[in-house]
């Protein structure tokens, strides 16, 4: 599976990984369009991959983990255009290009395909919106649709109906906490390499604001700039041992040149591992992308300041000590983002309050988005 193709990289900071699925109680057609801020504006060659599998696991697992296959469902049409300077549900009218599937408008999806459309050149003028529109018909419950459900980071849309060529914002609601869009969004772009951001809700910028681009693995792509490619794989409330066995989420971060690894909140928080499970997971993960890809580098990042305590708290401190001492082979560094993150000590676990979301919610905001990743790049770079 080459996913990278030699002069297309991700055409956005925004991850669409998939840690849910939808199922429809009868046949139904949806359209669903989204707002994304390009890495580079201007005539675009566009073109999307996509795995229909669900990348992580979601919650306890009851409704959606990791590896689960999406169904049948069908692509009536696809349109990407220019979406404007504010995302209200419409395009500008006359700038939507279809998307097609080996010259066809449509395509039949079949459970865990993985595929490329065909490109369709479209320009994004400065500061505009790429809106990024398809019309998807699902046959019953049987047949699911994997998506990302959290706290929207892009704005979306739905209507009833095939409506992905349409213009206006007629017929279209605010998507509320489902964003469908393909695994990989791209544009042709010559890059010096591939740097993948393998993570949980953290690396995917939950709880930033929407359309703001704030988080860091955002802010790190701009201050790289767009001569390195970035493909933001993180997904909210993921955990490493998603990625132990024969991920379909752990082959997309085989597809770079650099991988950098930012996991293991949620393996102590919702999954109650040990350290030793979770030292274990970390290591059979780096071991996996060493031995597929022997040239990778491996950046790996210390466990975030997520305000653990009692147990969890042991647990967070053992793994991130391991993880400062690592000698793993194929770890080409150590990025302590704990440390960016966290209270001075004795309460490194704590995160700052500055950096605080809403509602005291430990998910870093903006602020300690644009912390990250000037620590990271000053760190990078040397």
């Amino acid at each position: 599976m080459k996913v990278l193709q030699s002069g297309y990289t991700s055409v956005t900071s925004l991850s669409t990984a998939a840690n849910f699925i939808y199922r429809s109680e009868k046949k139904t057609t949806i359209t669903f369009r989204s707002y994304i801020r390009p890495r580079e504006y201007g005539q675009l060659q566009f073109k999307f991959w996509h795995s229909n599998t669900v990348d992580s696991t979601w919650a306890d697992g009851a409704e959606s983990k990791a590896n689960d296959p999406g169904g049948r469902w069908r692509i009536e049409s696809c349109f990407v255009a220019d979406g404007g300077e504010l995302p209200d549900g419409s395009i500008a009218a006359g700038t939507e290009r279809p998307v097609m599937f080996d010259g066809s408008s449509s395509k039949d999806v079949q459970r865990r395909e993985r595929f490329w459309s065909d490109t369709a050149s479209v320009y994004v003028p400065e500061n505009h919106f790429l809106a990024f529109s398809w019309s998807i018909t699902l046959d019953g419950f049987e047949e699911g649709l994997p998506f990302n459900t959290e706290t929207l980071l892009a704005s979306a849309y739905e209507a009833d109906g095939s409506l992905a060529g349409q213009p206006s914002a007629d017929g279209y609601t605010p998507s509320g906490n489902r964003q469908v869009l393909p695994s990989l969004l791209a544009y042709e772009r010559a890059v010096s390499k591939q740097i993948i951001f393998l993570g949980d809700s953290i690396t995917q910028g939950v709880r930033t604001e929407q359309d703001g681009y704030a988080f860091w693995a955002a802010k790190i792509a701009a201050g790289l700039g767009p001569d390195i490619g970035v493909w933001n794989i993180g997904s909210g409330w993921a955990r490493a041992y998603d990625l132990v066995n024969d991920s379909a989420w752990l082959s997309k971060a085989k597809q770079g040149d650099e991988v950098v690894i930012c996991i293991g909140v949620n393996d102590i928080g919702t999954a109650k591992r040990s350290a030793g499970q979770l030292i274990a997971d970390i290591t059979s993960v780096i071991d996996q992308l060493v031995s597929g890809k022997p040239n990778l580098a491996i950046w790996l990042c210390t466990l975030p300041a997520f305000n653990f305590e009692g147990e969890m708290e042991t647990v967070w401190r053992t793994v991130n000590s391991w993880i400062r001492d690592c000698h793993l082979t194929g770890v080409s560094g150590v990025f302590d983002i704990a440390a960016v993150l966290g209270q001075a000590a004795p309460n490194e676990q704590l995160l700052q309050q500055a950096f605080m979301s809403p509602h005291d919610d430990p998910h870093p905001n903006g602020v300690a988005g644009t912390a990250v990743a000037d620590a990271f790049l000053a760190w990078y770079r040397h």
